[in-house]
């Protein structure tokens, strides 16, 4: 991930941790809007809101949500603590924001959303995975530019000092402006101009708007202190003595990038490549909220495509081609209508919307992996970032957005970012980062080529001559055509009969007898270059909270009945065995049963305490657990139906019969989804399914 939405913000002073201490329980619990939700550099931030922020929370969004959508999050809250999908992290000393625990469920469902895409992207793509550590150097983070420019702007409560994020409390101040229905269609315009261009104002521009707006401490309403920059990233000495610098990687991708002269040996030197890491992130969030959205310690997943700038075709694109998705593109942001469009990825490429076939086709996976773990294909667009979002050096940018109840939630983001990162690390490190590509048959090309006098430099700058001598050996090469820094010294020679050139901290007058440029047809048999890089990025965590919200419904007639709709695969338990009384017989079936599954691969809980069985069906259905099997007493009596069990579905509560020795192989089938359950069932016997 980039630091290309931060790149805006000046350096300030920051506030001492003394100064932050009393911030983590002051977050402002009105609703974030949509564009709060698409700062690229909080992409994979996650956690857990609390009931009582949720029951509070506005409900703002572009698009028609669910019936009963005004009761969802506050009924799924509930229920996620309840059944132990989330904990509080330190929940009893109180907690800390921006922190939470994955109880047993919610850790698989979100262990299990990690392996879905290790399968879908590593193995499938055959990518090349690495682990790289937390902690991270400072000259690594420097040369990347997040120490200069990972921050956020912070305001401070002028009696209190507590802190807010000041473009949090300027968007909720517009939001209001908005939704206020005493104001005038002009100052509601004015307030929508304003929000659709917050992220571009730097300090003394976000200083006077709160001020204009008269944007006071959410808590108190005491008046706030002038926006100045926080840094978003925890700082950790690294050593005993601690002299060395480092801090806790905001992201993984740097990782990725100081491994990439290795990586490529590894990968035989060719390319195009990609190589991936899922881990931990950190960021010091100065006021989390928005609950599984926005977390100070996350989960990432990241890609790193490498691949020829010269050649950015993907040999996978004709394979997905035809796939149509929503595409929100700069256009139809601009449009008066502000709807994506549903487009082929060929379309797309073809018109020049995505840049090019790689980053489409990494479009067309992301869409096919988030429709796999559970996501509403109609309620997932991709966005393209506006001009005044995009970096300098960035080619093309999409983020992936799953509608819900906060609104459109970044969850992915996937971007051509040229050469930037290899480069910023070569410079930084001395050391070239780069690939060579051999060509089919040489090619011959013509280049402008230096040929440098020392002795005609030695004399005129004797020993001061050496940074300018450093200068002309590291452009003696360039291609004819390209405006490079040969090309510009040659025509101011051929102008003025000199040219200067900069170096060592001054400006060097360089004649015809120091330097002459001439033209020749070279053979090359290959090209050295730095690859560009296309990258995806992916917050499993805010991914996870939008697969809970678009899997969590009530049964109809009954708001009490609620049930987490998960892809079997997604699923913390594929299944769920009962008893239907207490008994010791049906207790030992229960258990060979369950045993039997775990040997087959399908995670299950055996349930034998006695339970009514419409507690333990409604239990295993707020579990997400997709089949319940149940062992009665025809299970063990003499009969046609001995040694047989019910299985109930969970979505269509619908029930058959089946044989213990079929157990395994069908819910590893259903489980798979290599069948329907109508299929899958016709041939046991269809019962009544009984009161819940």
């Amino acid at each position: 991930m980039s630091t290309q939405d931060a790149e805006k913000k000046d350096s300030m002073s920051q506030p001492s941790v003394d100064e932050l201490k009393d911030a983590e329980n002051k977050d402002s619990t009105s609703q974030p809007s949509v564009d709060e939700l698409k700062d690229a550099e909080n992409k994979d931030s996650t956690s857990q809101p609390s009931v009582d922020e949720l029951k509070d929370a506005e409900e703002k969004d572009s698009k028609p949500q669910p019936s009963g959508n005004e009761r969802l999050r506050p009924a799924m809250a509930e229920v996620m603590e309840r059944r132990l999908f989330t904990i509080p992290s330190f929940k009893i000393y109180g907690g800390i924001a921006g922190l939470i625990d994955f109880g047993p469920p919610g850790y698989a469902v979100k262990r299990n959303i990690m392996q879905l895409w290790h399968s879908h992207f590593v193995l499938e793509e055959d990518m090349l995975e690495v682990e790289c550590p937390a902690v991270t150097p400072e000259k690594v983070l420097k040369a990347s530019g997040h120490v200069d420019r990972f921050t956020d702007f912070m305001v401070r409560d002028v009696v209190t000092q507590d802190c807010y994020r000041a473009d949090h409390l300027m968007k909720d101040a517009l939001e209001a402006v908005q939704a206020d229905k005493e104001q005038t269609p002009e100052k509601k315009e004015e307030a929508e101009c304003l929000l659709r261009r917050i992220d571009e104002l730097d300090a003394q521009q976000l200083d006077a708007a709160l001020k204009a707006y008269k944007v006071k401490a959410p808590d108190t309403k005491n008046g706030i202190s002038a926006p100045f920059d926080f840094n978003l990233m925890f700082p950790t000495p690294i050593g005993p003595k601690g002299n060395q610098a480092g801090f806790l990687r905001p992201e993984t991708a740097q990782g990725i990038f100081v491994n990439f002269k290795d990586l490529l040996y590894y990968n035989g030197g060719k390319l195009p490549f990609a190589a991936a890491q899922i881990g931990q992130s950190y960021r010091n969030e100065i006021s989390p909220r928005a609950g599984l959205l926005r977390l100070r310690e996350f989960t990432q997943a990241e890609i790193e495509h490498f691949v020829d700038p010269d050649d950015k075709s993907h040999p996978g694109f004709s394979s997905m081609e035809d796939l149509e998705i929503f595409l929100y593109s700069k256009a139809l942001q601009k449009d008066t209508s502000k709807q994506p469009e549903a487009m082929s990825l060929r379309a797309a490429v073809r018109d020049k919307i995505i840049a090019n076939e790689t980053l489409a086709y990494f479009i067309g996976r992301t869409y096919m992996f988030l429709v796999k773990v559970g996501i509403n294909p109609e309620r997932l667009r991709f966005r393209q970032h506006l001009e005044n979002e995009m970096a300098h050096y960035a080619e093309d940018c999409w983020d992936a957005e799953i509608d819900s109840t906060y609104g459109w939630v970044e969850c992915a983001g996937l971007a051509d970012r040229s050469a930037f990162d290899l480069r910023a690390h070569s410079e930084a490190s001395k050391r070239p980062l780069q690939a060579y590509v051999a060509y089919d048959k040489p090619r011959y090309v013509e280049k402008l080529v230096a040929e440098i006098n020392k002795q005609a430099i030695g004399k005129s700058f004797r020993r001061e001559g050496k940074p300018l001598l450093e200068a002309l050996e590291g452009m003696k090469e360039e291609l004819k055509g390209e405006q490079g820094p040969l090309a510009c010294a040659r025509d101011s020679l051929s102008r003025d009969g000199k040219c200067t050139i900069s170096a060592g901290g001054r400006d060097f007058v360089v004649t015809p007898e120091m330097l002459e440029i001439r033209e020749e047809l070279q053979k090359e048999s290959g090209k050295r270059f730095t690859p560009f890089v296309v990258e995806s990025s992916f917050g499993i965590g805010r991914i996870l909270y939008c697969v809970l919200e678009h899997a969590f419904y009530s049964r109809e007639g009954s708001e009490e009945k609620t049930v987490f709709r998960f892809k079997p695969a997604v699923a913390p338990r594929k299944a769920a065995v009962f008893s239907l009384v207490q008994s010791r017989d049906m207790d030992k079936v229960a258990r060979r049963i369950s045993t039997k599954l775990r040997r087959a691969g399908l995670a299950d809980t055996v349930e034998t305490a006695g339970t009514s069985i419409g507690k333990s069906y409604a239990r295993a259905d707020q579990l997400g657990t997709p089949f319940a099997i149940t062992v009665d007493r025809d299970t063990l009596d003499a009969g046609a139906k001995q040694g047989t069990v019910t299985v109930r579905e969970r979505d269509t509560t619908l029930q058959v019969r089946v044989p213990e020795d079929d157990l395994a192989e069908l819910l590893r089938r259903l489980c798979s989804e290599e069948v329907a359950w109508s299929a899958a069932t016709s041939k046991y016997e269809p019962l009544a399914a009984p009161p819940e």
